[in-house]
């Protein structure tokens, strides 16, 4: 059934623009923008997810360790992952505080 026939049929308006055609609802959307509704919408949650292509003998590996762990392939990346950055994170504030450190000292002497 097109758009058109079930509007038709039901009699029904548009939520927002309550127009009653698809050229009144186009008519509406060519001079309004989503945004000015946005308050009327609910909240939506949501998760991203992507794929980042793995070697196939590491992720052989990885699945061994999980499995090992009792913990899914992706919740053992993520861990990983996460570890990782912190350790990054901590050197490389070490290495700054290191830094600004010596040169006080120097500044001092």
């Amino acid at each position: 059934m097109s758009m058109k026939n079930y509007m038709d049929t039901n009699k029904k308006t548009s939520s927002l623009s309550k127009a009653d055609s698809l050229k009144k609802m186009g008519e509406f959307w060519d001079a309004h923008d989503f945004t000015e509704f946005d308050s009327e919408s609910p909240d939506v949650k949501f998760d991203v997810t992507c794929a980042v292509p793995v070697e196939i003998d590491l992720l052989a590996q990885i699945e061994k360790q999980a499995r090992l762990r009792g913990v899914s392939v992706e919740t053992l990346v993520n861990l990983w992952l996460q570890q990782k950055i912190a350790e990054s994170q901590s050197v490389k504030k070490g290495k700054y505080t290191q830094r600004t450190t010596q040169r006080q000292v120097a500044e001092k002497k």
